[in-house]
C-alpha cells in the first residue's frame, strides 16, 4: 500500500502540473469515439435488424408448403412466443368481363408482428398505419386491381366461391417477398375467409408462412429446438437471403461501421504513444532519484503502471460517459431519418468501449514506460545520459495484436483486419526507411538555401528518426481521414448508382420467344425504359463432379436453399454489366457446355472453377463445366441469375424471356394494356421493395455523415501530441537561438516553415498508403469497383501541409516567449 500511496502522489503531482493533460486528453477523446461509435453501431444494427424484422413482418418466420405439426406451435406457446400465419397462392380474378391473375394473402389476427401495414381510401397522401389487416368479409387491394377489374371500394370482389367487400387499397406491405406469389396485383383477406374461398383443394401450389416473435432468448431457444425437424421443403427466412438487395446494404453498411471503429482505434493508439513518450521522456531524472534512493527496476516499473493504469480506468470512465451523451446526441440529430423505435443502449457496447480504452492505453503507452525501468542512477550527474531504448517489438507486437484484436470484434472480418493491418505495417515501414532517406540526402540542399529556410529544414534533419516518427504519425492521421471519408463516399456513390431514380421497378415474366420483339418493341413506342431481356430455362442443379448436391450441400445455407428448387437458368454472350468476373474467365467465343456460378452460391456448395456440374430440365439431364465465378449486386433492381451459360447450351430446351422497367406512378395503367396484349405474360411490381430500400439507404447515408466527424475529431488529437511530443526541444532551443540573436518573429517562420514541411510529406505519403489501402480494400474486400481519386493526390498535401502547419504553429506558439534565461537555469 506504500508504494500504491507513492504511486498515486506522483500521479496527483503530474496532473497538477500538466503533465498528463495532453494524455489524459488523448485517451479520453479515444475511449469518448470507441464507446460512441461502438453504442451507436451497437444500437443502429439492432435498430436495423429489428427494422428488417420488420421486412419478414416477424422475428423468425418458417415457410412451408404444408401445414406444420401442431407440436410446433405448441412449444412456441410453451416459450411465450407471439404467433402468426399468412397463406399465399395465385388465383384468377373475374368481375365486369374482366380477368386478372392476383396474389392472394389471408392473414391472422396477429398479422403483421412486426412492422405495420399502410392503407388508404382515396390516394396516397391520405395513407393510415394500421398494426392489423382486414376484418372478415372484407379485402384489401392493390390499386391495379381496381382499375383491372373496373372495381370501386365498396364493390363486391369474388375469390373463389366467396363475395369479400373491397374496404381499403394496400399501399405498404412490410413482408413483401420476391416471389410470385408477393409481386402479383395483391388481394388480402382475414385468415378467417381463406376456407370459404374454396379455392385451396388437395395439391394446390399454397405458401404457408408461419411468423413468431418475442424475447431474443426464447427466439434463439426455438430455432435451435426447430431447425433438425424442418424437412427439405421447409425452411427458416432470413433478411440477408430472402431479401438479398436489403441484406446487401445492410451488410455493406456494417462493414463501414467497423471501418469507422478501425479508424479510431488506429488514430487513438498513435496519439497515446506520443503523449506517452514525451511524459515518459519528462520523468527520466524523477527515475533517476527514485533509483538513488534504492527503488529497483521492477519497482520503477509497478509504480509508473499502477499510475497509468488508475490513470486508464479514471479517463476511461469519463470518455465512456462522455460516449454515451455522444451517441445519445447523434441519435437525437438523426430523429427523422431513424425508425421511430431505436433500440436501448446495451451495457455490453459501454464496457467494451471502457476495456478499448485500457487496452488501446496499455498497448501503446507500454514501450515508452518500459524506458523508465532503464534509467540509470547516474543521470543524476549526467543530464545526457539517456536510457536505452528498451526492445519494445514484442511489446508493441502484443499491441497490434490486440488492435487487431479489437478490429476483428468491431467487423466481424478477418479479412479486413489482415489487410488493414498488414498492408497498412508494410506500406508504413517502406515508406518511413524511403522518407528516412529523402531527409539524410536533403541536407546537401541547406547551403544554398536562405537563412529562414536554412533553420526551418534544420529542425527536420537535426533529428531524422523523430522527424520520420512525427511524419509517419500524421500520415497515418491523414490516412485514416482519406480512408474514412474515401470509403464512405465511394460507397454511397456506390449506393445510387446501383439504385438511381428511375430503377426498374417491375418486372415482366414468362414472355414467350415469339412475343418477345412485340413485347420491346411496346415499351419502346410507350417510351417506357427498360433493361435488356434474358432468356430462361427452369432447371435444377442435381451433380457436382457427379456427386449427389445433396451430399455436398450444407443445411441451412443459401446452398440448401438453391438445390431444393428450381434455378432461373440462362445463357448470354456477354458478361452482364452488373456481375464481374472474381475467378476464372468468361467465354471469348460461342463454345457450349460452359457455365458461370454466382461466387456466394459457389462458396455454399464448395464450387470451383474446372468443376462439372449436371443439370435437369424436365426429363432431361445436361453437363457444364465451370468456367467462372461472378460477384453481382442484388440490388440493382434489374434480374439476376445463379446460373449464366455459354450460347448454345441450353438449345432445344423450352424457355420464356424476363426483363425489368421503370413506370411512374402516373402511368401505372399501362400495365393493364400490356396484359391484354400478352395475356401469358406476368407483370410484378416491386415498387413497395424499391421504397423500403430507398428508406434504409437514407438512414444509412445520414448515420455514416455523422459516423465521419468522430474520425476527424480524433484525428486532431494525434495532430497536437506529435506537436507536444517535442515541445522540451523546442524550447531549449528556442532560447538557445535567441541567446544567440534570434528574434521571435524569425523563431515563428521557422517552427512555420518546419511543420508546413512535414504536413506537405505527410500529405503525399498519406494519400499513396491510402490509394494502395483502397485498392485492397475495394478488390479484395467490399468487392467495388476502384478508382484512382486524382483530386485528392493534388488537395491532399496542400490539406496536410495547412492542418499541420496551423496545428504545429499554435502549439509551439508559446515557445518563443519563454525567458532565455529561465530555460538555460533549470538545466
Amino acid at each position: 500500500m506504500t508504494r500504491f500511496n507513492l504511486a498515486l502522489r506522483l500521479l496527483w503531482r503530474d496532473s497538477r502540473s500538466g503533465e498528463l493533460t495532453i494524455l489524459v486528453l488523448a485517451l479520453i477523446i479515444a475511449v469518448t469515439s470507441s464507446t460512441a461509435i461502438s453504442l451507436f453501431a451497437d444500437r443502429l444494427q439492432r435498430t436495423m435488424t429489428t427494422q428488417a424484422a420488420e421486412f419478414l413482418a416477424a422475428d423468425l418466420v418458417i415457410a412451408s408448403p404444408t401445414l406444420i405439426p401442431e407440436t410446433w406451435l405448441a412449444k412456441a406457446d410453451q416459450l411465450n412466443l407471439a404467433q402468426a400465419q399468412t397463406v399465399e397462392f395465385s388465383s384468377v380474378l373475374m368481375e365486369n368481363d374482366e380477368l386478372l391473375l392476383a396474389g392472394v394473402k389471408s392473414v391472422s389476427d396477429l398479422y403483421p408482428l412486426r412492422g405495420y401495414l399502410k392503407t388508404t381510401t382515396s390516394d396516397y397522401l391520405a395513407e393510415t398505419s394500421v398494426d392489423k389487416g382486414p376484418e372478415p368479409g372484407t379485402a384489401w387491394v392493390d390499386k391495379r386491381i381496381l382499375s383491372a377489374l373496373k372495381l370501386n371500394l365498396g364493390d363486391a370482389l369474388t375469390v373463389g366461391e366467396k363475395k369479400l367487400t373491397v374496404s381499403r387499397i394496400i399501399t405498404y406491405e412490410p413482408d413483401k417477398r420476391g416471389d410470385f406469389y408477393s409481386f402479383s396485383p395483391r388481394v388480402m383477406i382475414s385468415r378467417q375467409d381463406l376456407k370459404a374461398t374454396g379455392v385451396i383443394q388437395p395439391g394446390s401450389h399454397v405458401h404457408y408462412f408461419f411468423q413468431f416473435s418475442g424475447d431474443s432468448k426464447a427466439l434463439s431457444q426455438f430455432n435451435r429446438w426447430i431447425k433438425p425437424r424442418l424437412n427439405p421443403s421447409q425452411r427458416l427466412m432470413d433478411i440477408h437471403e430472402d431479401r438479398p438487395e436489403l441484406g446487401s446494404a445492410l451488410s455493406r453498411a456494417e462493414r463501414y461501421l467497423g471501418l469507422s471503429s478501425i479508424v479510431v482505434i488506429l488514430i487513438a493508439g498513435v496519439a497515446i504513444a506520443m503523449a506517452t513518450r514525451r511524459y515518459t521522456e519528462r520523468h527520466f531524472n524523477t527515475t533517476a532519484i527514485l533509483r538513488c534512493l534504492g527503488c529497483k527496476q521492477r519497482e520503477v516499473l509497478w509504480l509508473y503502471s499502477c499510475q497509468f493504469v488508475v490513470l486508464g480506468m479514471l479517463a476511461s470512465a469519463a470518455g465512456c460517459l462522455l460516449g454515451w451523451f455522444a451517441q445519445e446526441a447523434l441519435f437525437h440529430l438523426l430523429r427523422g431519418l431513424l425508425p421511430a423505435q431505436v433500440a436501448n443502449p446495451g451495457l455490453l457496447a459501454v464496457f467494451f468501449g471502457f476495456i478499448t480504452g485500457m487496452v488501446i492505453l496499455l498497448g501503446f503507452a507500454l514501450p515508452p514506460i518500459l524506458r523508465l525501468k532503464q534509467v540509470s542512477p547516474l543521470r543524476v550527474l549526467r543530464r545526457d545520459l539517456e536510457p536505452l531504448p528498451s526492445s519494445a517489438w514484442l511489446i508493441y507486437g502484443l499491441s497490434i495484436g490486440l488492435v487487431s484484436v479489437l478490429i476483428w470484434r468491431y467487423t466481424d472480418d478477418v479479412k479486413m483486419t489482415a489487410t488493414i493491418i498488414g498492408v497498412g505495417l508494410a506500406a508504413l515501414l517502406l515508406l518511413g526507411l524511403l522518407v528516412y532517406a529523402v531527409l539524410t540526402m536533403s541536407r546537401r540542399l541547406l547551403p544554398h538555401m536562405s537563412l529562414i529556410w536554412r533553420f526551418g529544414l534544420q529542425g527536420l534533419f537535426r533529428n531524422s528518426r523523430a522527424s520520420v516518427s512525427q511524419i509517419l504519425a500524421f500520415s497515418l492521421t491523414l490516412v485514416a481521414m482519406v480512408l474514412s471519408f474515401t470509403v464512405r463516399t465511394d460507397l454511397l456513390d456506390n449506393w445510387h448508382k446501383q439504385l438511381p431514380e428511375q430503377a426498374p421497378n417491375h418486372f415482366a415474366l414468362n414472355i414467350f420467344p415469339d412475343q418477345q420483339p412485340a413485347f420491346q418493341q411496346e415499351l419502346e413506342q410507350q417510351q417506357i425504359a427498360g433493361s435488356r431481356f434474358y432468356p430462361v430455362v427452369r432447371g435444377r442443379l442435381v451433380e457436382i463432379n457427379q456427386t449427389p448436391v445433396q451430399q455436398v450441400v450444407s443445411k441451412d445455407t443459401q446452398g440448401e436453399n438453391a438445390t431444393h428448387r428450381e434455378l432461373s437458368l440462362t445463357w448470354s454472350n456477354d458478361l452482364p454489366e452488373d456481375n464481374k468476373i472474381t475467378t476464372g474467365r468468361w467465354w471469348q467465343s460461342e463454345r457450349a457446355g460452359l457455365v458461370s456460378v454466382e461466387q456466394k452460391l459457389a462458396k455454399s456448395l464448395k464450387i470451383k472453377v474446372g468443376d462439372r456440374l449436371t443439370f435437369t430440365v424436365g426429363s432431361e439431364q445436361f453437363e457444364a463445366t465451370v468456367s467462372s465465378l461472378r460477384d453481382l449486386q442484388w440490388d440493382t433492381m434489374k434480374p439476376n441469375f445463379y446460373m449464366i451459360f455459354s450460347p448454345g447450351t441450353l438449345d432445344g430446351y423450352p424457355s420464356t424471356f424476363i426483363t425489368s422497367f421503370y413506370l411512374p406512378e402516373d402511368r401505372k395503367n399501362l400495365l393493364n394494356d400490356l396484359i391484354k396484349k400478352f395475356p401469358s405474360t406476368t407483370i410484378l411490381e416491386v415498387d413497395l421493395i424499391l421504397q423500403q430500400f430507398k428508406t434504409i439507404l437514407t438512414q444509412l447515408t445520414a448515420a455514416i455523415n455523422y459516423l465521419l466527424y468522430f474520425a476527424l475529431l480524433a484525428g486532431f488529437t494525434v495532430l497536437f501530441a506529435a506537436v507536444y511530443s517535442t515541445l522540451d526541444d523546442r524550447i531549449y532551443d528556442g532560447a538557445l537561438m535567441r541567446t544567440l540573436g534570434a528574434n521571435r518573429a524569425f523563431l515563428r517562420k521557422t517552427h512555420l516553415i518546419e511543420f508546413t514541411l512535414l504536413g506537405l510529406i505527410s500529405g503525399l505519403l498519406a494519400i499513396l498508403i491510402s490509394e494502395i489501402i483502397l485498392y485492397t480494400l475495394y478488390t479484395q474486400v467490399m468487392h467495388m469497383d476502384y478508382v484512382p481519386n486524382i483530386y485528392l493526390w493534388g488537395i491532399m498535401p496542400l490539406i496536410g501541409a495547412l492542418f499541420v502547419g496551423l496545428a504545429g504553429y499554435w502549439g509551439v506558439r508559446g515557445v518563443v516567449n519563454k525567458s532565455p534565461l529561465l530555460v538555460l537555469r533549470e538545466l
